[in-house]
């Protein structure tokens, strides 16, 4: 019997042993199947590298017009960027005042307005360049965060940019009624604005002087020289002054800028009674008359 069963076992083994080798119909089988994953594999990262570097492309190379548009509906189309040329990042547009959505009004300012705008910290610098109205090189930090965005101006020891007084005429009414000629000038020693859950927070001080003013409605020129002051406190209302430097025309006024919106008393009057009717139009187009003086109230 033993004779008989030795047989048996060199069999087993045989059919044992022929079925552990893979076939050439098994090892194709594993060659296609490794194939087709790797062939999976590579497109899902082709599709990826071309996403990547699509969303890369738009960012770096994002028109100047898509700067303009933001500017445009932050400001209720009354600041625009015309004619943006360039990209996001570096680029040049020509600053028109406007009064806003359907308004006639127009003013813009001569030359180009060029920027360049990188990465900072967690954040961006801006740095703005006009050879009519700035004073060099202005830098401006931004800087995004949740429900926020953080607007902080460099302050300058001079002054930061000095504007005609007509450009003010592209808001509309009352500026291109007074059509206003001197100039206007940024000073500051720092300013911080943040907009938090859409209303405005301010620290710091800035003022703008308004130079040398004059207007088409009075015949007096110049009528004068005269300030007016933002200061801010982080956490509170801001403070407006507004005051006199010199001149014909005397112009005073305090207010607040805060939460419930902006709080302005104020009042203007010849300096003289000679200069009286010489600014009697002038006068009633400021405030609501009250005998001499023309009283100034917003809010």
């Amino acid at each position: 019997m033993a004779a008989v069963r030795k047989p048996a076992r060199r069999g087993l083994r045989r059919r044992f042993a022929s079925s552990a080798v893979p076939t050439q119909w098994q090892e194709s089988s594993y060659a296609e199947i490794a194939w087709e994953k790797s062939r999976s594999a590579a497109t899902r990262w082709a599709v990826f590298g071309s996403l990547l570097g699509v969303v890369f492309g738009l960012v770096l190379f994002a028109p100047a017009a898509w700067l303009a548009s933001a500017v445009a509906s932050a400001t209720g189309q009354r600041v625009l960027l015309s004619d943006a040329r360039g990209t996001v990042w570096s680029g040049s547009a020509i600053a028109v005042l406007t009064g806003g959505p359907g308004s006639r009004d127009a003013s813009s300012l001569p030359g180009r307005l060029e920027w360049t705008l990188r990465l900072k910290g967690l954040g961006f610098e801006l740095r703005a360049r006009h050879a009519c109205c700035l004073n060099d090189t202005v830098s401006v930090h931004l800087k995004p965060g949740l429900g926020r965005m953080s607007v902080e101006l460099a302050p300058k020891p001079d002054w930061i940019g000095q504007w005609p007084g007509a450009f003010l005429g592209g808001l509309g009414t009352p500026w291109n009624t007074l059509q206003l000629g001197g100039s206007l000038r940024l000073m500051s020693s720092g300013l911080k604005m943040e907009l938090v859950q859409g209303r405005w927070i301010v620290d710091g001080q800035a003022e703008i002087d308004m130079l040398q003013a004059s207007s088409r409605v009075s015949t007096l020129e110049p009528l004068g020289s005269y300030r007016f002051s933002l200061i801010g406190a982080a956490g509170g209302s801001s403070q407006l002054r507004l005051s006199t430097l010199e001149g014909a025309l005397q112009l005073n006024g305090e207010g607040t800028a805060g939460p419930n919106g902006v709080r302005f008393r104020g009042e203007a009057r010849a300096a003289t009674e000679a200069d009286e009717s010489a600014l009697n139009n002038l006068l009633n187009i400021i405030g609501r008359r009250n005998g001499a003086v023309s009283v100034i109230s917003i809010g």
